[in-house]
């Protein structure tokens, strides 16, 4: 029972969770039904959200101005360097830890330390008074920034010395699988080779026990 954040804004909350279910089902839709349109939707609206993010950080900059800049606490800067890296390394730490395979341990890591801002910044701005997002609006500001440029980092570095290391994990994978199917056909022959049928005649048909090591 505060005037300053209303507990349950059930219109704020519904308005919120429309704007982002709604958008990631017609985006499963696309993909299911059209994956070529799927894959170029993605392309551009990972480059739209860059420009967008880069945009609306210089805009809020502008717009609040350089004293709320120089008024945040050098402990928030910190939170918004530390908090994406700490995501990368956990996930990819507890990935290795649970024997996942490396392309696995790559996406666990990016799916934990990049967070979604946008519903971040959604229930700031439905919850909270306008007079009030002022610097609260700044720290998802400061973590899309810092979270973007660490994993483009990671990414670029990926690129740049991680690609020899892929091709040999998808030899390997590919190796290991067709090992293991030629040992599975080999076992179900050993198991389905009961006898041998001959064939002397047109109307005649002979069965000739065979030994099936086991």
């Amino acid at each position: 029972n505060t005037a300053l954040v209303q507990l349950l804004p059930l219109g704020a909350v519904s308005l919120t969770l429309g704007s982002t279910l709604l958008p990631i089902g017609l985006g499963v839709l696309i993909r299911y039904r059209h994956p070529r349109a799927a894959d170029l939707l993605v392309k551009i609206s990972l480059w739209s959200l860059l420009v967008t993010l880069v945009i609306l950080f210089i805009l809020t900059g502008t717009m609040l101005g350089p004293d709320l800049m120089a008024h945040i606490p050098a402990s928030v800067y910190t939170i918004a360097v530390l908090m994406p890296l700490a995501g990368y390394a956990l996930g990819y730490g507890l990935a290795t830890v649970f024997k996942m395979p490396p392309h696995c341990r790559r996406t666990v890591s990016l799916e934990t330390g990049c967070q979604n801002v946008q519903l971040c910044t959604a229930i700031l701005k439905l919850t909270f008074p306008p007079e009030l997002i002022g610097s609260m609006y700044m720290f998802p500001l400061l973590y899309a920034l810092f979270q973007s440029a660490e994993a483009g980092l990671f990414v670029l570095v990926y690129k740049m010395y991680g690609r020899d290391s892929y091709k040999q994990d998808t030899l390997g994978e590919e190796e290991d699988t067709d090992i293991s199917y030629k040992k599975l056909k080999e076992e179900e022959v050993a198991e389905t080779s009961y006898g041998t049928v001959t064939t002397e005649e047109h109307n005649s048909v002979q069965m000739e026990p065979t030994q099936t090591a086991l």
